[in-house]
């Protein structure tokens, strides 16, 4: 097996989701990120690239089955506005939205349109 020093791995580019309706989850993701997508395949799926330059992707491949994704956490300065935002919104939280809290961060997980989890994340100060 190759390892990640003799592949070259510098880390992850893309983190995409499968989704049953392209256009439904592209206005949903677009609302909670804020801004519109930065690369369209229709209608195959859209990407939005951060500032920061990670990019999180939305695909339903033509003939593939949708499956359940989920593991994603979207980083944010203040877990409690955050939260407080997208319920105001409409988006549903597992757990009556509770903020779990780890020795490293505050997490609260979130249900897109799509029936996929993802995870609002606020890292402590280290």
């Amino acid at each position: 097996m190759a390892t990640a020093s003799t592949v070259g791995i510098r880390g992850i580019d893309t983190t995409s989701y499968l989704v049953k309706d392209v256009d439904r989850a592209k206005e949903f993701y677009s609302d909670l990120f804020g801004f519109a997508p930065t690369l369209e395949f229709l209608p195959i799926g859209v990407e939005w690239t951060f500032p920061s330059g990670e990019t999180f992707g939305i695909v339903k491949p033509p003939g593939s089955p949708w499956e359940k994704s989920g593991g994603v956490h979207f980083g944010v300065k203040d877990i409690k506005a955050a939260v407080q935002a997208c319920k105001a919104d409409g988006i549903a939280f597992e757990d009556d939205a509770k903020i779990y809290e780890t020795q490293g961060c505050f997490l609260a997980f979130g249900l897109d349109t799509e029936g996929n989890g993802f995870i609002l994340h606020e890292l402590k100060p280290r």
